[in-house]
């Protein structure tokens, strides 16, 4: 495999298609005042920041781990959790 098929490999664990995947939620998140901000990637950790309503919302972390965790890990199957850090 060459060097330009491993960095444009849509599943590869990158700060890229971490974002690609992101931004198809994104609406949905926004839509209810929210965002999800990536912070950093650590190994097959990726951490993120809700933003807006989703920061304060009593249902954030079923928002991370069934919706934002369970899309990132279908698309990117190198990530093994994804955490929220404030």
């Amino acid at each position: 495999m060459s060097s330009e098929a491993t960095t444009t490999d849509p599943r590869a664990l990158t700060i890229e298609n971490v974002e690609r995947t992101l931004d198809e939620l994104r609406p949905y998140l926004m839509a209810d005042g929210g965002n999800v901000e990536v912070v950093e990637i650590e190994g097959p950790i990726v951490k993120v920041r809700l933003q807006g309503a989703c920061g304060s919302c009593p249902s954030s972390t079923m928002t991370l781990k069934m919706g934002i965790e369970r899309k990132l890990r279908e698309a990117i199957p190198e990530i093994d959790e994804v955490v929220q850090v404030l």
